[in-house]
């Protein structure tokens, strides 16, 4: 077909393509005055029911356009979760007055492209103010740009799905007296990334973080005979690769960060395991408050008595508080051989009864207990639709 031919079915793609974009806008506003109502009548965030009747409708009215139900419901899943994700940040924006920045100073590791610098950008879109990055070369850095008020809040990866947990990561928050203030998780998708145009079988020299190498180990082992040179962000890796121009060099990466520094992928999809996420926390100088209406975590670590069952004993607390235990970490305490600091994920929030009872029995039975924070989740499960069968109709 002429170009000629294609070019009134290319203006009235983008004419409806922009009206989507005001009617999502329009759709978004609605929703932030939804979040005001449940505000002042101290209504919960999320309506799963409502939810569900919402997707039910959408998707036979999909139907009767001629959409594929499976199209409605992945276009749907995404709106709930920016509408969940709005209506949170503005609910945690009003229960601590005076805490909105016109500059948010962020620390993280890397540079611009790495997936920490991705992660950055991806939570401090939905937060007011400006946003200044500040990238750094090491976690205990990170670490130390807020403490030394340097930057106002750090993004650190804390547990990927395919490699697991970030041991250094949880030693910092041991030794810091920063606040979890927030968490969220990216998805992490590694691509082999090249300067120039080249083969897979021309790569002699392999550029990544360790996490990345260690996240990828299947496809390493299938690459063969390739040198792995540790670099200590994405982004140190992908600028190596991109500096030298060279056909033999490669780094693995995002495909939008080595966009960043011109590279483009010969081949992608190469984690382990294929659904591949780190989960990111954000700490700063001071605690927040979370609303009740807003899902929450509290992450704490304690040291038990030495003595048979004294973590069992310590874990069912939070069973007979009927408080979900989301991770339990443990890694040794510096000075003490032999002996561990535990570190808890769980769903709950400090200002609600049954999380401040199972705290207060904690701080009996433990030698140490400390929250480093409680803040909104930002894990939205999307909504089942349970009447599949009536999707049929």
């Amino acid at each position: 077909m002429p170009t000629d031919a294609l070019s009134p079915l290319r203006e009235a793609i983008t004419r409806v393509d922009t009206e989507l974009l005001r009617l999502l806008s329009e759709r978004r506003e609605l929703t932030n005055q939804v979040a005001e109502t449940k505000i002042e009548h101290h209504i919960p965030v999320r309506d799963q029911r409502r939810e569900e009747q919402l997707l039910v409708r959408l998707i036979k009215e999909g139907k009767r356009v001629g959409l594929d139900p499976h199209y409605v419901t992945q276009i749907f899943h995404a709106i709930i979760e920016d509408s969940v994700l709005n209506q949170q940040a503005l609910l945690a924006e009003r229960a601590n007055p005076g805490s909105a920045l016109p500059l948010n100073r962020v620390a993280f590791l890397g540079d611009k492209g790495s997936y920490s610098y991705l992660a950055t950008q991806k939570y401090f879109s939905r937060r007011p103010g400006e946003l200044l990055e500040i990238g750094c070369q090491s976690f205990s850095e990170i670490v130390k740009k807020v403490e030394n008020n340097e930057a106002d809040y750090a993004v650190l990866p804390i547990e990927n799905t395919s490699s697991g947990s970030i041991n250094e990561v949880y030693d910092q928050l041991q030794h810091t007296s920063l606040s979890i203030v927030g968490e969220l998780t990216h998805p992490i998708k590694h691509s082999m990334l090249v300067a120039c145009e080249t083969a897979l079988s021309s790569i002699k020299v392999l550029y990544a973080h360790p996490q990345v190498f260690a996240q990828c180990s299947h496809f390493l082992a299938e690459l063969g005979n390739v040198e792995v040179k540790p670099c200590d962000s994405t982004s140190t890796a992908m600028l190596t690769v991109s500096e030298s121009n060279d056909p033999t060099i490669a780094a693995i990466g995002s495909e939008a960060g080595g966009a960043l520094y011109g590279l483009s992928a010969i081949r992608s999809n190469l984690a382990n395991q294929k659904e591949n996420h780190s989960r990111f926390i954000v700490v700063s100088r001071k605690s927040v408050s979370v609303p009740l209406q807003v899902p929450a975590k509290t992450t704490l670590i304690m040291s038990t008595v030495q003595k048979p069952g004294a973590l069992v004993e310590a874990l069912l607390v939070l069973k007979n508080n009927s408080i979900n235990m989301t991770k339990l970490e443990s890694r040794p305490i510096t000075g003490n051989p032999w002996e561990e600091m535990f570190y808890v994920d769980v769903d709950g929030n400090t200002a609600d009864g049954p999380m401040q009872n199972a705290l207060e029995h904690l701080a009996g039975i433990t030698r140490y207990l400390k929250v480093l924070g409680c803040y909104p989740s930002e894990e939205i499960s999307p909504t089942r639709v349970a009447a599949v069968n009536a999707l049929a109709e």
